[in-house]
This record gives structure tokens, sequence and C-alpha cells, in this order.
């Protein structure tokens, strides 16, 4: 009799998590209960609850059993300000993204740049070395300010084709947009989704450490952008030397028929969203003239909403009369990103504000788009029912923290990590570095991750002495570089999937660059131990 071996499935996230909320439960019973005396001191004008040092002593614990069930509640319960961060920002681009506004951003960068080969200049450093460079930065922008992931499976689309035109492979056209957001994923300045869930788990204030990670965004863009350039031309010297040469068969015979996004003229719709707009700014640039800017430790004040009034107004009204309104929407969404930045540095803006001003952004995009009320609730539930698993998982993973902390073993944990890294901050910082990286193997999504391993990891730095910005760092790092290679990323297997590239000639490719860029993570993880910059 012939048996049918089934394929062995990798657990589905959930089950991972709830898998360890069961691990977590049964813990309580066998594990010692103890405790740490603990504090409160000021750090950077926040009061922050911190563990002193040498007080760990036994307490009684509490075995949990149908407590189970319950934590998953009250996990929801102890993080539904970042579930409600999270449901609204996804709902939020998923109608700038419904306008097309990014896509037709794209093309119109696109054609602008292939002119540049007219000029000599040009010409002679590459204009093909120059689209890739320029349009990874663009991704990896995206990826380190908004947390740009799923959104790349769609233009996989676009430059796949334009990758296999230009001479090279669809491994070059999928390092354009998802390589590229996935470099500024690992090298965030201001995602939400991971510095700013992390960071506040921390309990240190948000986006703090901009320095630094604007330094570690360049390094990492300069070398992963670099080896991807020199592939590039590797592939564009000898094109059977590309892994995927086979299967690209596929986009070398395919015709260019992809429909392009039909730019629309801004109606009186449109004229309203920008009215409005533009008559909030300049109420709040008369109230608030001046703005005192902090960055690390340096302060200056600046006419701040004058200036982003005047960023506003002057391209919002040339686009709407000479334009599109995707253009338009596309400035929306980009002058978000600086109010975000003026708001957070000048006003110390947390997740309510962030939260409200990227809503304020979907609103103003829905208006703008001419959605009637009916569509642009649909819009937004479309979006907050494609975040919502992030959103979910959040919450889930708290379950975790409960039971543990309920079980009174949280900081017997915490002792034992201390002891294991004893002595050593550098070994400290690269156990905790290695942890990351490891589970972000098997669970990918940086909220869940956050969410999971902050609440330990954050006071075990007060043990060991090293900084939370450290500690959030090394998060940071750990999550970011393997969400490239994971077999178990949705956005991973959806990009190859749009790209015709199977899973094994992806490892191939990807495997010696990933452990490269994770070298260079722990290199840059080093200095935060003794770092003196704002946060650490």
């Amino acid at each position: 009799m012939n048996t049918i071996r089934k394929k062995r499935q990798i657990p589905n996230t959930y089950v991972i998590v709830f898998a360890i909320i069961l691990i977590s439960a049964a813990a309580t019973w066998l594990v010692p209960g103890g405790a740490f005396d603990r504090q409160t001191i000021m750090v950077n004008g926040v009061e922050r609850e911190v563990v002193v040092r040498d007080s760990f002593h036994e307490a009684e614990n509490s075995p949990q059993s149908w407590e189970i069930l319950s934590s998953i509640f009250d996990g929801f319960v102890d993080k539904a300000d970042i579930i409600v961060f999270i449901l609204v920002i996804g709902a939020s681009f998923w109608i700038i993204n419904s306008s097309k506004a990014l896509d037709i951003g794209i093309i119109r960068f696109l054609n602008s740049a292939q002119k540049l080969e007219k000029l000599a200049f040009f010409r002679r450093i590459g204009v093909r070395n120059l689209l890739i460079v320029l349009i990874m930065l663009m991704f990896s922008i995206f990826g380190a300010v908004f947390g740009m992931s799923e959104e790349t499976i769609a233009f996989v689309i676009i430059f796949v084709p334009l990758s296999i035109k230009m001479g090279f492979d669809s491994i070059v056209g999928v390092s354009m947009c998802f390589v590229g957001a996935a470099l500024g994923f690992a090298g965030a300045m201001f995602n939400p989704f991971t510095i700013g869930i992390a960071q506040g788990i921390a309990q240190i204030p948000l986006f703090t450490g901009l320095e630094y990670r604007f330094f570690m965004w360049i390094v990492i863009n300069f070398f992963g952008i670099g080896y991807v350039l020199w592939y590039a031309n590797r592939i564009l010297k000898n094109p059977e030397k590309s892994p995927v040469y086979k299967t690209d068969e596929y986009w070398r015979n395919r015709a260019a028929t992809d429909e392009t996004p039909i730019e629309t003229k801004g109606g009186a719709a449109a004229w309203i969203s920008f009215l409005f707009i533009a008559a909030s700014l300049v109420y709040v640039s008369v109230e608030y003239s001046l703005t005192n800017i902090s960055i690390g430790q340096m302060s200056i004040t600046i006419p701040a909403w004058p200036v982003l009034a005047a960023i506003f107004i002057l391209p919002g009204a040339y686009m709407l009369l000479r334009r599109s309104v995707q253009l338009y929407i596309l400035h929306i969404m980009m002058f978000t990103i600086l109010v975000l930045v003026v708001g957070v540095l000048g006003y110390g803006w947390y997740i309510r504000e962030i939260a409200a001003l990227f809503l304020g952004m979907g609103l103003m995009g829905g208006l703008a788009f001419n959605y009637r009320p009916n569509e642009f609730v649909k819009q937004f539930l479309d979006g907050a029912k494609d975040i919502f698993s992030a959103a979910f998982i959040v919450g889930l993973a708290g379950g975790i923290i409960i039971i543990l902390k309920d079980g009174g073993i949280v900081d017997t944990m915490l002792n034992g990590l201390s002891g294991l890294f004893a002595g050593d901050k550098y070994t400290a910082v690269g156990g905790m570095y290695t942890v990351q990286t490891a589970i972000n193997l098997i669970m990918p999504s940086g909220s869940a991750k956050a969410a999971l391993t902050m609440p330990l990891m954050a006071p075990f730095s007060d043990l060991i002495g090293i900084s939370r910005q450290a500690t959030v760092v090394a998060f940071q790092l750990g999550d970011g570089f393997t969400n490239m290679i994971t077999p178990v990323s949705g956005v991973l297997l959806g990009v190859l999937s749009m790209a015709k590239i199977p899973y094994e000639l992806w490892f191939k490719w990807a495997w010696k660059f990933i452990l490269m860029l994770t070298i260079l993570g722990f290199l840059l993880l080093i200095p935060t131990v003794t770092m003196q910059l704002n946060g650490f």
C-alpha cells in the first residue's frame, strides 16, 4: 500500500506564540519564584521603573493553569494602545496605497531618471547604476521611516521587468524594492512598527538615539546597495551567471503589456482637502511660530510650522493645478512624515499623537481621491483587515508576559540571564542580538517580537549595566536582516512568487549576503555598549 508523505508545514506564528504561552504556564509550575527590588528614576525627563542590581531574592511563585485563557484577554488590554496604533496606521496607509499614488510616483521617478542618459556625466557613471542606487535608497527611506514591507510585493511587477530590460535579472529587480526596503527596515530611524513599539515597551522616549540610527542606516545601505551593484554588473557582463537565468525566460519572453496606472486631475474634493490642511497649518503657524527642536544633546529654535506650511501649500497647489491628484496624495504622505519628525523632536509626540497624525493623513488622502463615506470606510476596514494579523499577534504575545509575571518567575528568568552573561557587556549585547536574530527566523513579525522580547530584554539591560537603547538596537538589527531569507516570511514568499523566483534559487543567492549583513549588524551593535549619545 502506497503512503502519501505529507509535506511538513512550518507552524503559523499564532501557533508558535500560543505554544510559548503554554510553555510559559508550564514553567510557572517548575521554575522557583523570585523577585528583584525596583526603584523609580528619571531618564531623559521621563520616570522609569528599573531593577535594583544584586537585590534578587526568593519569592513565592503562583502556578498558572486556567489563567492561560484569561492571560490572552489581559495581554490585549495591556497592549491596547499599541494594537490600536498598528490598526490605525495600517488602515491609513492602505487608503493612500489604494489611490495608486505610490505607483504613479515611482513611474514618474523612473521616467525622469532615464532622461539623464542624454548627459555625458551620467553615461560615464552608468544610468543603470544610478537607477539602482536611487530606487533602493527611496525604498530604504520608506522602510526606515514607516516600515514598508508588505507593500513591496506590489512593486515587484514594476521593477522585475525593468531590471530585465536593463540587462539584469529578476534578483536585481527584487533587490531594487524588496531588499532596498529591508535594508531601511534594519537601519530604521522612525519605523513605528519596530522602533516605536520597542522603545514604547522599553519606556524610552520615542525615536531617541536618532543620531546613531542614522549612521547605521548609512553604513547598512552603503554595504547593501554596493553588494547589489557588484552583482548587477557581474550579471550584465555575463547573464548566464545568474542563478535565475533559466527561470527568467518567462520575463524575457513577456511583452510589456501591463497597464500603467491612470493619473486623474484634482476635483473639488481634492481642493477641499488642500484648503483644510492649508488653513490648519496657517492657524498652527500663528499659534506656534517658533519650535524648539531637540536632536540628542543639540537644541535649536526654528520657525518649524511656518516652514512646513510653505512646504505643503506651494507644491500642493502646483500639483493640483498642473499635475494629478495622485501626486498630491503622495505629497500629503511625504508631508506627514515631515510633521512626524517635527512633532516627535519638537513636542515629544508619542503613540497617541502619531496615530492621530496618520489617521488625518488617511482622511485627507481619501477625501482628495473623492472617496464617498461608504467607500472610505470600506478602504479603511480593508486596510485594518490587512494589518490585523500584526495587531492581533501583539496582544497574543502580551499574554506570555502576563503569564510569566502572574506566575512570579519573570525576575527568576532575568536573574538567570544576567548570570549567563555576567561580567561581559559585549557578550551580553551580542547574546541579545543572537537571540533576536534566531527568533526572527521563525517569527518575522517585528511587532510581535517586540511585544514578546522587550519586556524581558529591557529590564535585563538594567541588570547588566547597558542602556535600554542598546537593547532596542539589538532588537532592531536582529529583526532586520533575516527577513530577507526566512521561509516563514509571508512577504518574502509573496515577493518571490510575483518575481517567479523559486525559494531555493533565492536562498542560493541571498545566504552569503545575509551572513555578511548579520556580521555587519554585530559590529554596529558593539559601540552601543559605551555610547554617550542621547538615549544611550
